[in-house]
């Protein structure tokens, strides 16, 4: 794992991959490193425009990259459903849960969740619940990669509260919501394991990576003071979209990847190659997870069989 690169992303000839938020980001270096190892790529963009333009990039820095867009809002369950039935492919080999929402005002999905839990998680729920009878016929060799954040430190799930009603707090909601994609992924895996599935869940964090997440808030409430710091902070600090793409990409592909792995950069959680990450133990907690896989079954109405 020391120095792993986007050089030593296995061969994915004959794979089929799903990567949500793929115009930017991290998001669109998982998918182009996938496309350029040989991936059909999925890209699932909210954005029409903005995901035509990725496509194009795409194809422009990836000749031959087997990509098409596909429109997902996760913050709409109406949206999810109807991508997963307008899927053509009858097998998915590879579903990336990249796309979130972080720190942002409150505000509600299309179907009145807060809007950090609703996208960052139930969306991602229902979404991998819908393929994953696609996921079980590409199996052996199938995965599911949630992307989380280190900042899932920052708080664990209410089940008493799970949408933050009482007080929102912004940040704290963002780092509630990744730690709900650890529980999910906590949860999966056990569950896979259980029915003796070949199909591996894992969950990565990018460290702290300049992508568009630490804008949007500021930009959300015309704040540019707050947009412009945020911006200088990335420059300064932050490591680009590419490196911090690297613990999902190993998710996806490493060979050595196990049930409820969880990848982060290997420095203090924030930058260089990706090694095993610390997670919080509230992350493990097989009733925790339990209890929130029966909360999302029922808010979103996608139940695993």
């Amino acid at each position: 794992m020391n120095g792993w690169s986007t050089s030593d992303i296995p061969d994915q000839t004959g794979r089929t991959a799903v990567v949500t938020g793929a115009n930017s980001g991290i998001g669109y270096v998982t998918a182009r490193e996938l496309a350029r190892r040989g991936a059909r790529v999925v890209l699932a963009c909210r954005d029409a425009t903005r995901g035509k333009a990725a496509e194009e990039l795409m194809r422009a820095q990836a000749p031959g990259a087997d990509v098409r867009l596909a429109q997902l809002d996760l913050a709409d369950l109406g949206s999810v459903r109807a991508f997963a039935e307008d899927l053509a492919e009858d097998r998915v080999d590879l579903l990336v849960n990249n796309a979130g929402v972080m720190a942002l005002p409150h505000r509600r999905t299309v179907d009145g969740f807060e809007m950090q839990f609703g996208t960052n998680h139930l969306g991602h729920f229902a979404l991998t619940g819908l393929l994953l009878p696609r996921l079980r016929a590409a199996a052996p060799g199938a995965r599911v990669v949630t992307v989380s954040s280190g900042l899932h430190f920052l708080g664990t799930v209410d089940p008493r509260d799970l949408q933050m009603e009482h007080r929102y707090r912004r940040w704290i909601a963002y780092g509630r919501s990744k730690s709900a994609n650890l529980l999910f992924v906590h949860e999966l895996a056990r569950r896979l394991t259980a029915e003796g599935s070949d199909v591996v869940a894992a969950a990565a964090h990018p460290g702290y990576a300049a992508t568009n997440l630490q804008t949007a808030g500021a930009r959300m409430e015309e704040r540019a003071w707050r947009e412009k710091s945020a911006e200088l902070l990335n420059r300064a600090v932050a490591q680009s979209p590419e490196e911090g793409a690297l613990p999902s990409l190993y998710a996806a592909t490493a060979p050595d990847v196990r049930q409820d792995d969880f990848f982060g950069p290997r420095v203090q959680l924030w930058r260089g190659a990706p090694v095993r990450s610390v997670r919080a133990r509230w992350t493990l907690d097989d009733r925790a997870s339990a209890g929130l896989w029966a909360a999302s079954e029922r808010l979103t109405g996608v139940v695993y069989r």
